[in-house]
């Protein structure tokens, strides 16, 4: 038999992750493939580092949870292509969320709107909600 969870509680759960990152999330976008585990050594070069908003998810509702605000930068850290997101605590070092990046419509973990980063280049992150499991 399949564990299955209420829409509560997987509301609950999504929105436990907002709150255990804390207000003022980092967002790290890298090069290259994601390391095995947020408790993992960072990897890839960083393209873009972004401040989040201080509330930077929606409340959760029906089992998801999206982006909240506007998550951009007026001008990117490094040049490369994005493979990759780590989402940190206000402190830029405590991982407690990574994913892929694609471009949108690209079927990433978080969309941009544009993968190929240069130096000093603006960019938007596009999409990014989270989904719990066990329906």
């Amino acid at each position: 038999m399949t564990v299955q969870l209420s829409t509560a509680a997987r509301n609950a759960q999504l929105d436990a992750i907002e709150t255990a990152t804390g207000a003022s999330a980092m967002l790290k976008i890298r090069t290259g493939a994601q390391p095995a585990n947020c408790a993992t050594a960072d990897s890839g070069a960083v393209l873009a580092t972004c401040n989040l908003p201080a509330d930077w998810m929606a409340a959760a509702s029906g089992g998801s949870k999206a982006k909240s605000g506007t998550w951009e930068d007026a001008s990117a850290d490094g040049s490369g292509t994005a493979g990759h997101f780590r989402l940190y605590a206000s402190d830029g070092t405590t991982c407690h969320l990574q994913g892929s990046v694609t471009a949108t419509g690209g079927g990433g973990d978080m969309t941009v709107d544009n993968t190929s980063f240069a130096a000093g280049q603006a960019f938007t992150i596009t999409g990014f909600t989270l989904t719990a499991g066990n329906a």
